[in-house]
């Protein structure tokens, strides 16, 4: 083999080592210490079992799962519902001025994730801008409580996961033939009409890959749970946490964990099946 058709693999070679040595080594880690036992006092007892994993399809662990679940999809559904039309917005304004509108789709990712969380909990308190400016308004009556709810919990996920949403789509429709919707017009569809039939099928891609990614971070979230929810709202990550610190039950941590991570990749399998399929399909459109 010739140097200059080694050359991309030796390049790739800090890449794959920095990721072998810091996600699939510990990820291996994990799996195997799920098929041991836990120590009386904590620890692992070498002895192998399948007991975690039945602890983990227990309807009391289960309940917790489909509860993360259900949060993580309400915060993915309403960060798609935010998303798109910014990242809509931001394609159709002048190109000069959309570096600057991705700019300030991102600046929030320029601030550390917990003191973005605490912001929220400023002002969702009692005594919080939010109420604050109800009072202003001329309500007298008792402070609303938006703080420790299971709202309070979708509303910081959407809120620090929403620029990938704007990013995926972004580049989706960024992408997009301005000739298809010109056609569109010319054969007589309108505004909604052409953006149903034909902008939002072929940028369902970046929207799929937004999703995702706000469902996969939002699910194994237990940094927002805990302070936006105040430990009322038990998640899957939260679950996991407790597991490896408070119970120190590391192997059936480990089993939860490696639930988690089979239902990502699970999803970011289909999402990405999804995404081949439909380039597939544009490809011929636009062929035929």
């Amino acid at each position: 083999m010739s140097f200059n058709a080694a050359k991309p693999n030796l390049l790739a070679s800090p890449a794959i080592a920095w990721l072998v040595a810091f996600m699939v080594l510990p990820c291996v880690l994990i799996l195997v210490y799920a098929f041991f036992e836990r120590g009386m006092f904590g620890g692992i007892e070498y002895n192998f079992t399948l007991d975690n994993f039945k602890r983990v399809v227990d309807p009391l662990y289960a309940k917790i799962f489909l509860n993360s679940a259900w949060i993580a999809l309400t915060a993915t559904f309403f960060a798609i519902m935010i998303g798109y039309p910014a990242a809509y917005a931001i394609a159709k304004a002048p190109r000069r001025w959309q570096p600057i509108l991705l700019f300030f789709a991102v600046l929030p990712f320029w601030s550390n994730y917990l003191i973005r969380t605490y912001a929220w909990i400023v002002l969702l308190n009692r005594e919080g801008l939010f109420n604050n400016l109800l009072r202003a308004l001329g309500y007298t009556g008792e402070p609303l409580s938006m703080l420790y709810t299971e709202g309070a919990v979708i509303t910081g996920l959407v809120y620090n996961y929403l620029p990938f949403v704007i990013l995926a789509i972004y580049s989706t429709l960024s992408r997009l033939n301005p000739e298809l919707m010109e056609a569109s017009r010319d054969l007589g569809a309108g505004a909604v009409r052409t953006f149903v039939r034909v902008t939002l099928p072929l940028t369902l891609p970046g929207v799929a890959a937004g999703g995702v990614f706000v469902f996969v971070l939002s699910i194994g979230n237990f940094v927002t749970p805990a302070l936006l929810g105040g430990g009322r709202f038990q998640m899957i990550g939260n679950l996991v946490y407790d597991q490896f610190l408070t119970a120190n039950d590391w192997p059936f941590g480990a089993a939860l964990g490696m639930a988690l991570i089979a239902v990502m990749i699970i999803l970011l399998m289909i999402q990405a099946r999804g995404t081949s399929h439909a380039s597939g399909e544009r490809g011929n459109r636009e062929d035929a």
